[in-house]
């Protein structure tokens, strides 16, 4: 204990020394209000893709660009320092004993296999949590505050963190369980029937989760009255999307990021939008981006993605599996494992997992990646709003790198970049110009 007490004051002295060096920076990582549309976006028989495009990206100031930069590049290096945490907390859980302590102490309780897992899982958590927490406060409280991106205090934040922890202590528990049961049924064919279980549970997680999950955090309403709905719904209905489940959530509470998402399964599903989008930016770029996102659910994004990212993970539990004994033979008398079965080894079960996927990042990253180009494509054709997505485009890409290098973009971006989405914009114009967004005079 005495271990995990010096090393979690390390890691919080890392945070208090290092973290002023990000003081909040005086620039603003916003764009103005309004649909912005360059001169050289115009349509005209002179009409220039590239030239269209990199008007746009003019949109950014230099010191607004190199913000985004900094915050995007930074995110890189977050994704090693993340693994590399990662890997110590689960050494200080093994090396101190305290692993296996809790495990002897939820075998106290119960000597049930499925009970003591769960008891474990249990503790497994909060201290995992605890001991994240550095690095947590760092990544998602300081770091957001530094860029500009967080409307949250201290305190309101951390009332989050601690739903989100309640959350896990009644989600993670049994899933671990049922893990491990599957480990003792089974013994060598337990990854199949691993992954075959994550597939269900995570098609069973997405029908609740609109329901039961998302409300703990937000507050979701019926999309507010106005013109703007009334053209949602007839977007939604020319789609072929029910009208009656779309929604508006409060993330400025949290954020000052503009963002939509559908959500759910089955009869659960939901588009839903944040009160950024809606009151920050202008008619033409809500339509593209519900364009978008009405795209993931006719393109059937949903259920798609959870069957490539079950393969990825049934892929990276077969790798647990390959390596597994050989860590255990290898230093699970020194740690105090008894074996495959044991909860108490699985700090060095899911160290190896987390290698996985730091490694397939890129794997995981194109996946995503090609579903969201589709539902841009998607969304282009069904908003006709070339002009608002550009315009949205630049408006992430206050805080996301606007122009990547093409390794970088397949290495780091679940997302087409910034410019990849202004230029098909452009694109599109050019083939449309007759488009009448594209006539609008600019907001003065």
């Amino acid at each position: 204990m005495k271990l995990v007490c010096r090393s979690f004051v390390v890691l919080l002295s890392v945070f208090v020394l290092f973290g002023p060096a990000f003081a909040e920076s005086s620039i603003s990582p916003e764009l103005p209000p309004g649909l912005q549309i360059p001169d050289a976006a115009r349509p005209g028989p002179q009409f220039d893709v590239d030239a269209a495009t990199q008007a746009y990206i003019d949109l950014l100031s230099p010191e607004q660009k190199a913000k985004s930069d900094a915050y995007f590049e930074g995110g890189y290096w977050l994704q090693l320092w993340g693994l590399l945490y990662g890997l110590v907390v689960a050494w200080i859980l093994l090396r101190s004993g305290l692993s296996t302590g809790m495990r002897n102490l939820a075998r106290r309780v119960s000597h049930r296999p499925w009970l003591y897992t769960m008891i474990y899982a249990l503790q497994w958590v909060v201290v995992g949590t605890l001991l994240a927490l550095p690095l947590t406060i760092y990544t998602g409280f300081y770091r957001e505050h530094a860029y500009g991106l967080a409307t949250q205090g201290f305190g309101e934040w951390s009332l989050d963190q601690l739903k989100g922890l309640l959350v896990s202590l009644v989600i993670v528990p049994p899933v671990i369980a049922l893990i491990y049961a599957a480990v003792r049924k089974t013994a060598e064919r337990w990854w199949i029937w691993a992954t075959c279980g994550a597939f269900v549970l995570i098609l069973f997680m997405m029908m609740l989760a609109p329901v039961f999950l998302d409300p703990i955090f937000n507050d979701y309403k019926p999309l507010r009255q106005g013109e703007v709905r009334e053209e949602i719904l007839s977007m939604a209905r020319a789609n072929m999307i029910p009208d009656d489940n779309v929604v508006e959530f409060d993330a400025s509470r949290q954020t000052t990021r503009i963002s939509a998402n559908v959500a759910g399964f089955l009869g659960t599903t939901r588009v839903a939008m944040n009160d950024n989008l809606l009151d920050r930016t202008s008619a033409p770029e809500i339509y593209a981006v519900l364009g978008h996102e009405m795209g993931h659910y006719v393109l059937n994004h949903g259920l798609r993605l959870i069957i490539y990212m079950s393969l990825v993970l049934g892929f990276g539990f077969w790798i647990v599996h390959r390596y597994f004994d050989r860590a255990l033979a290898r230093w699970g008398s020194k740690f105090g494992l008894e074996g495959r079965d044991d909860p108490a080894a699985l700090p060095l079960a899911l160290a190896i997992l987390s290698l996985f996927f730091f490694f397939a990042t890129p794997l995981t990253n194109t996946i995503i990646r090609q579903a969201e180009a589709e539902a841009d494509a998607y969304g282009l054709n069904s908003a006709n709003e070339p002009h608002g997505f550009a315009m949205v485009a630049m408006r992430l890409s206050t805080y996301r790198k606007i122009k990547p290098g093409p390794l970088e973009e397949i290495f780091f971006y679940d997302h087409p970049s910034g410019y990849a989405r202004v230029h098909r914009s452009m694109l599109w114009l050019k083939e449309n110009q007759d488009n009448p967004t594209a006539s609008q005079p600019n907001p003065q």
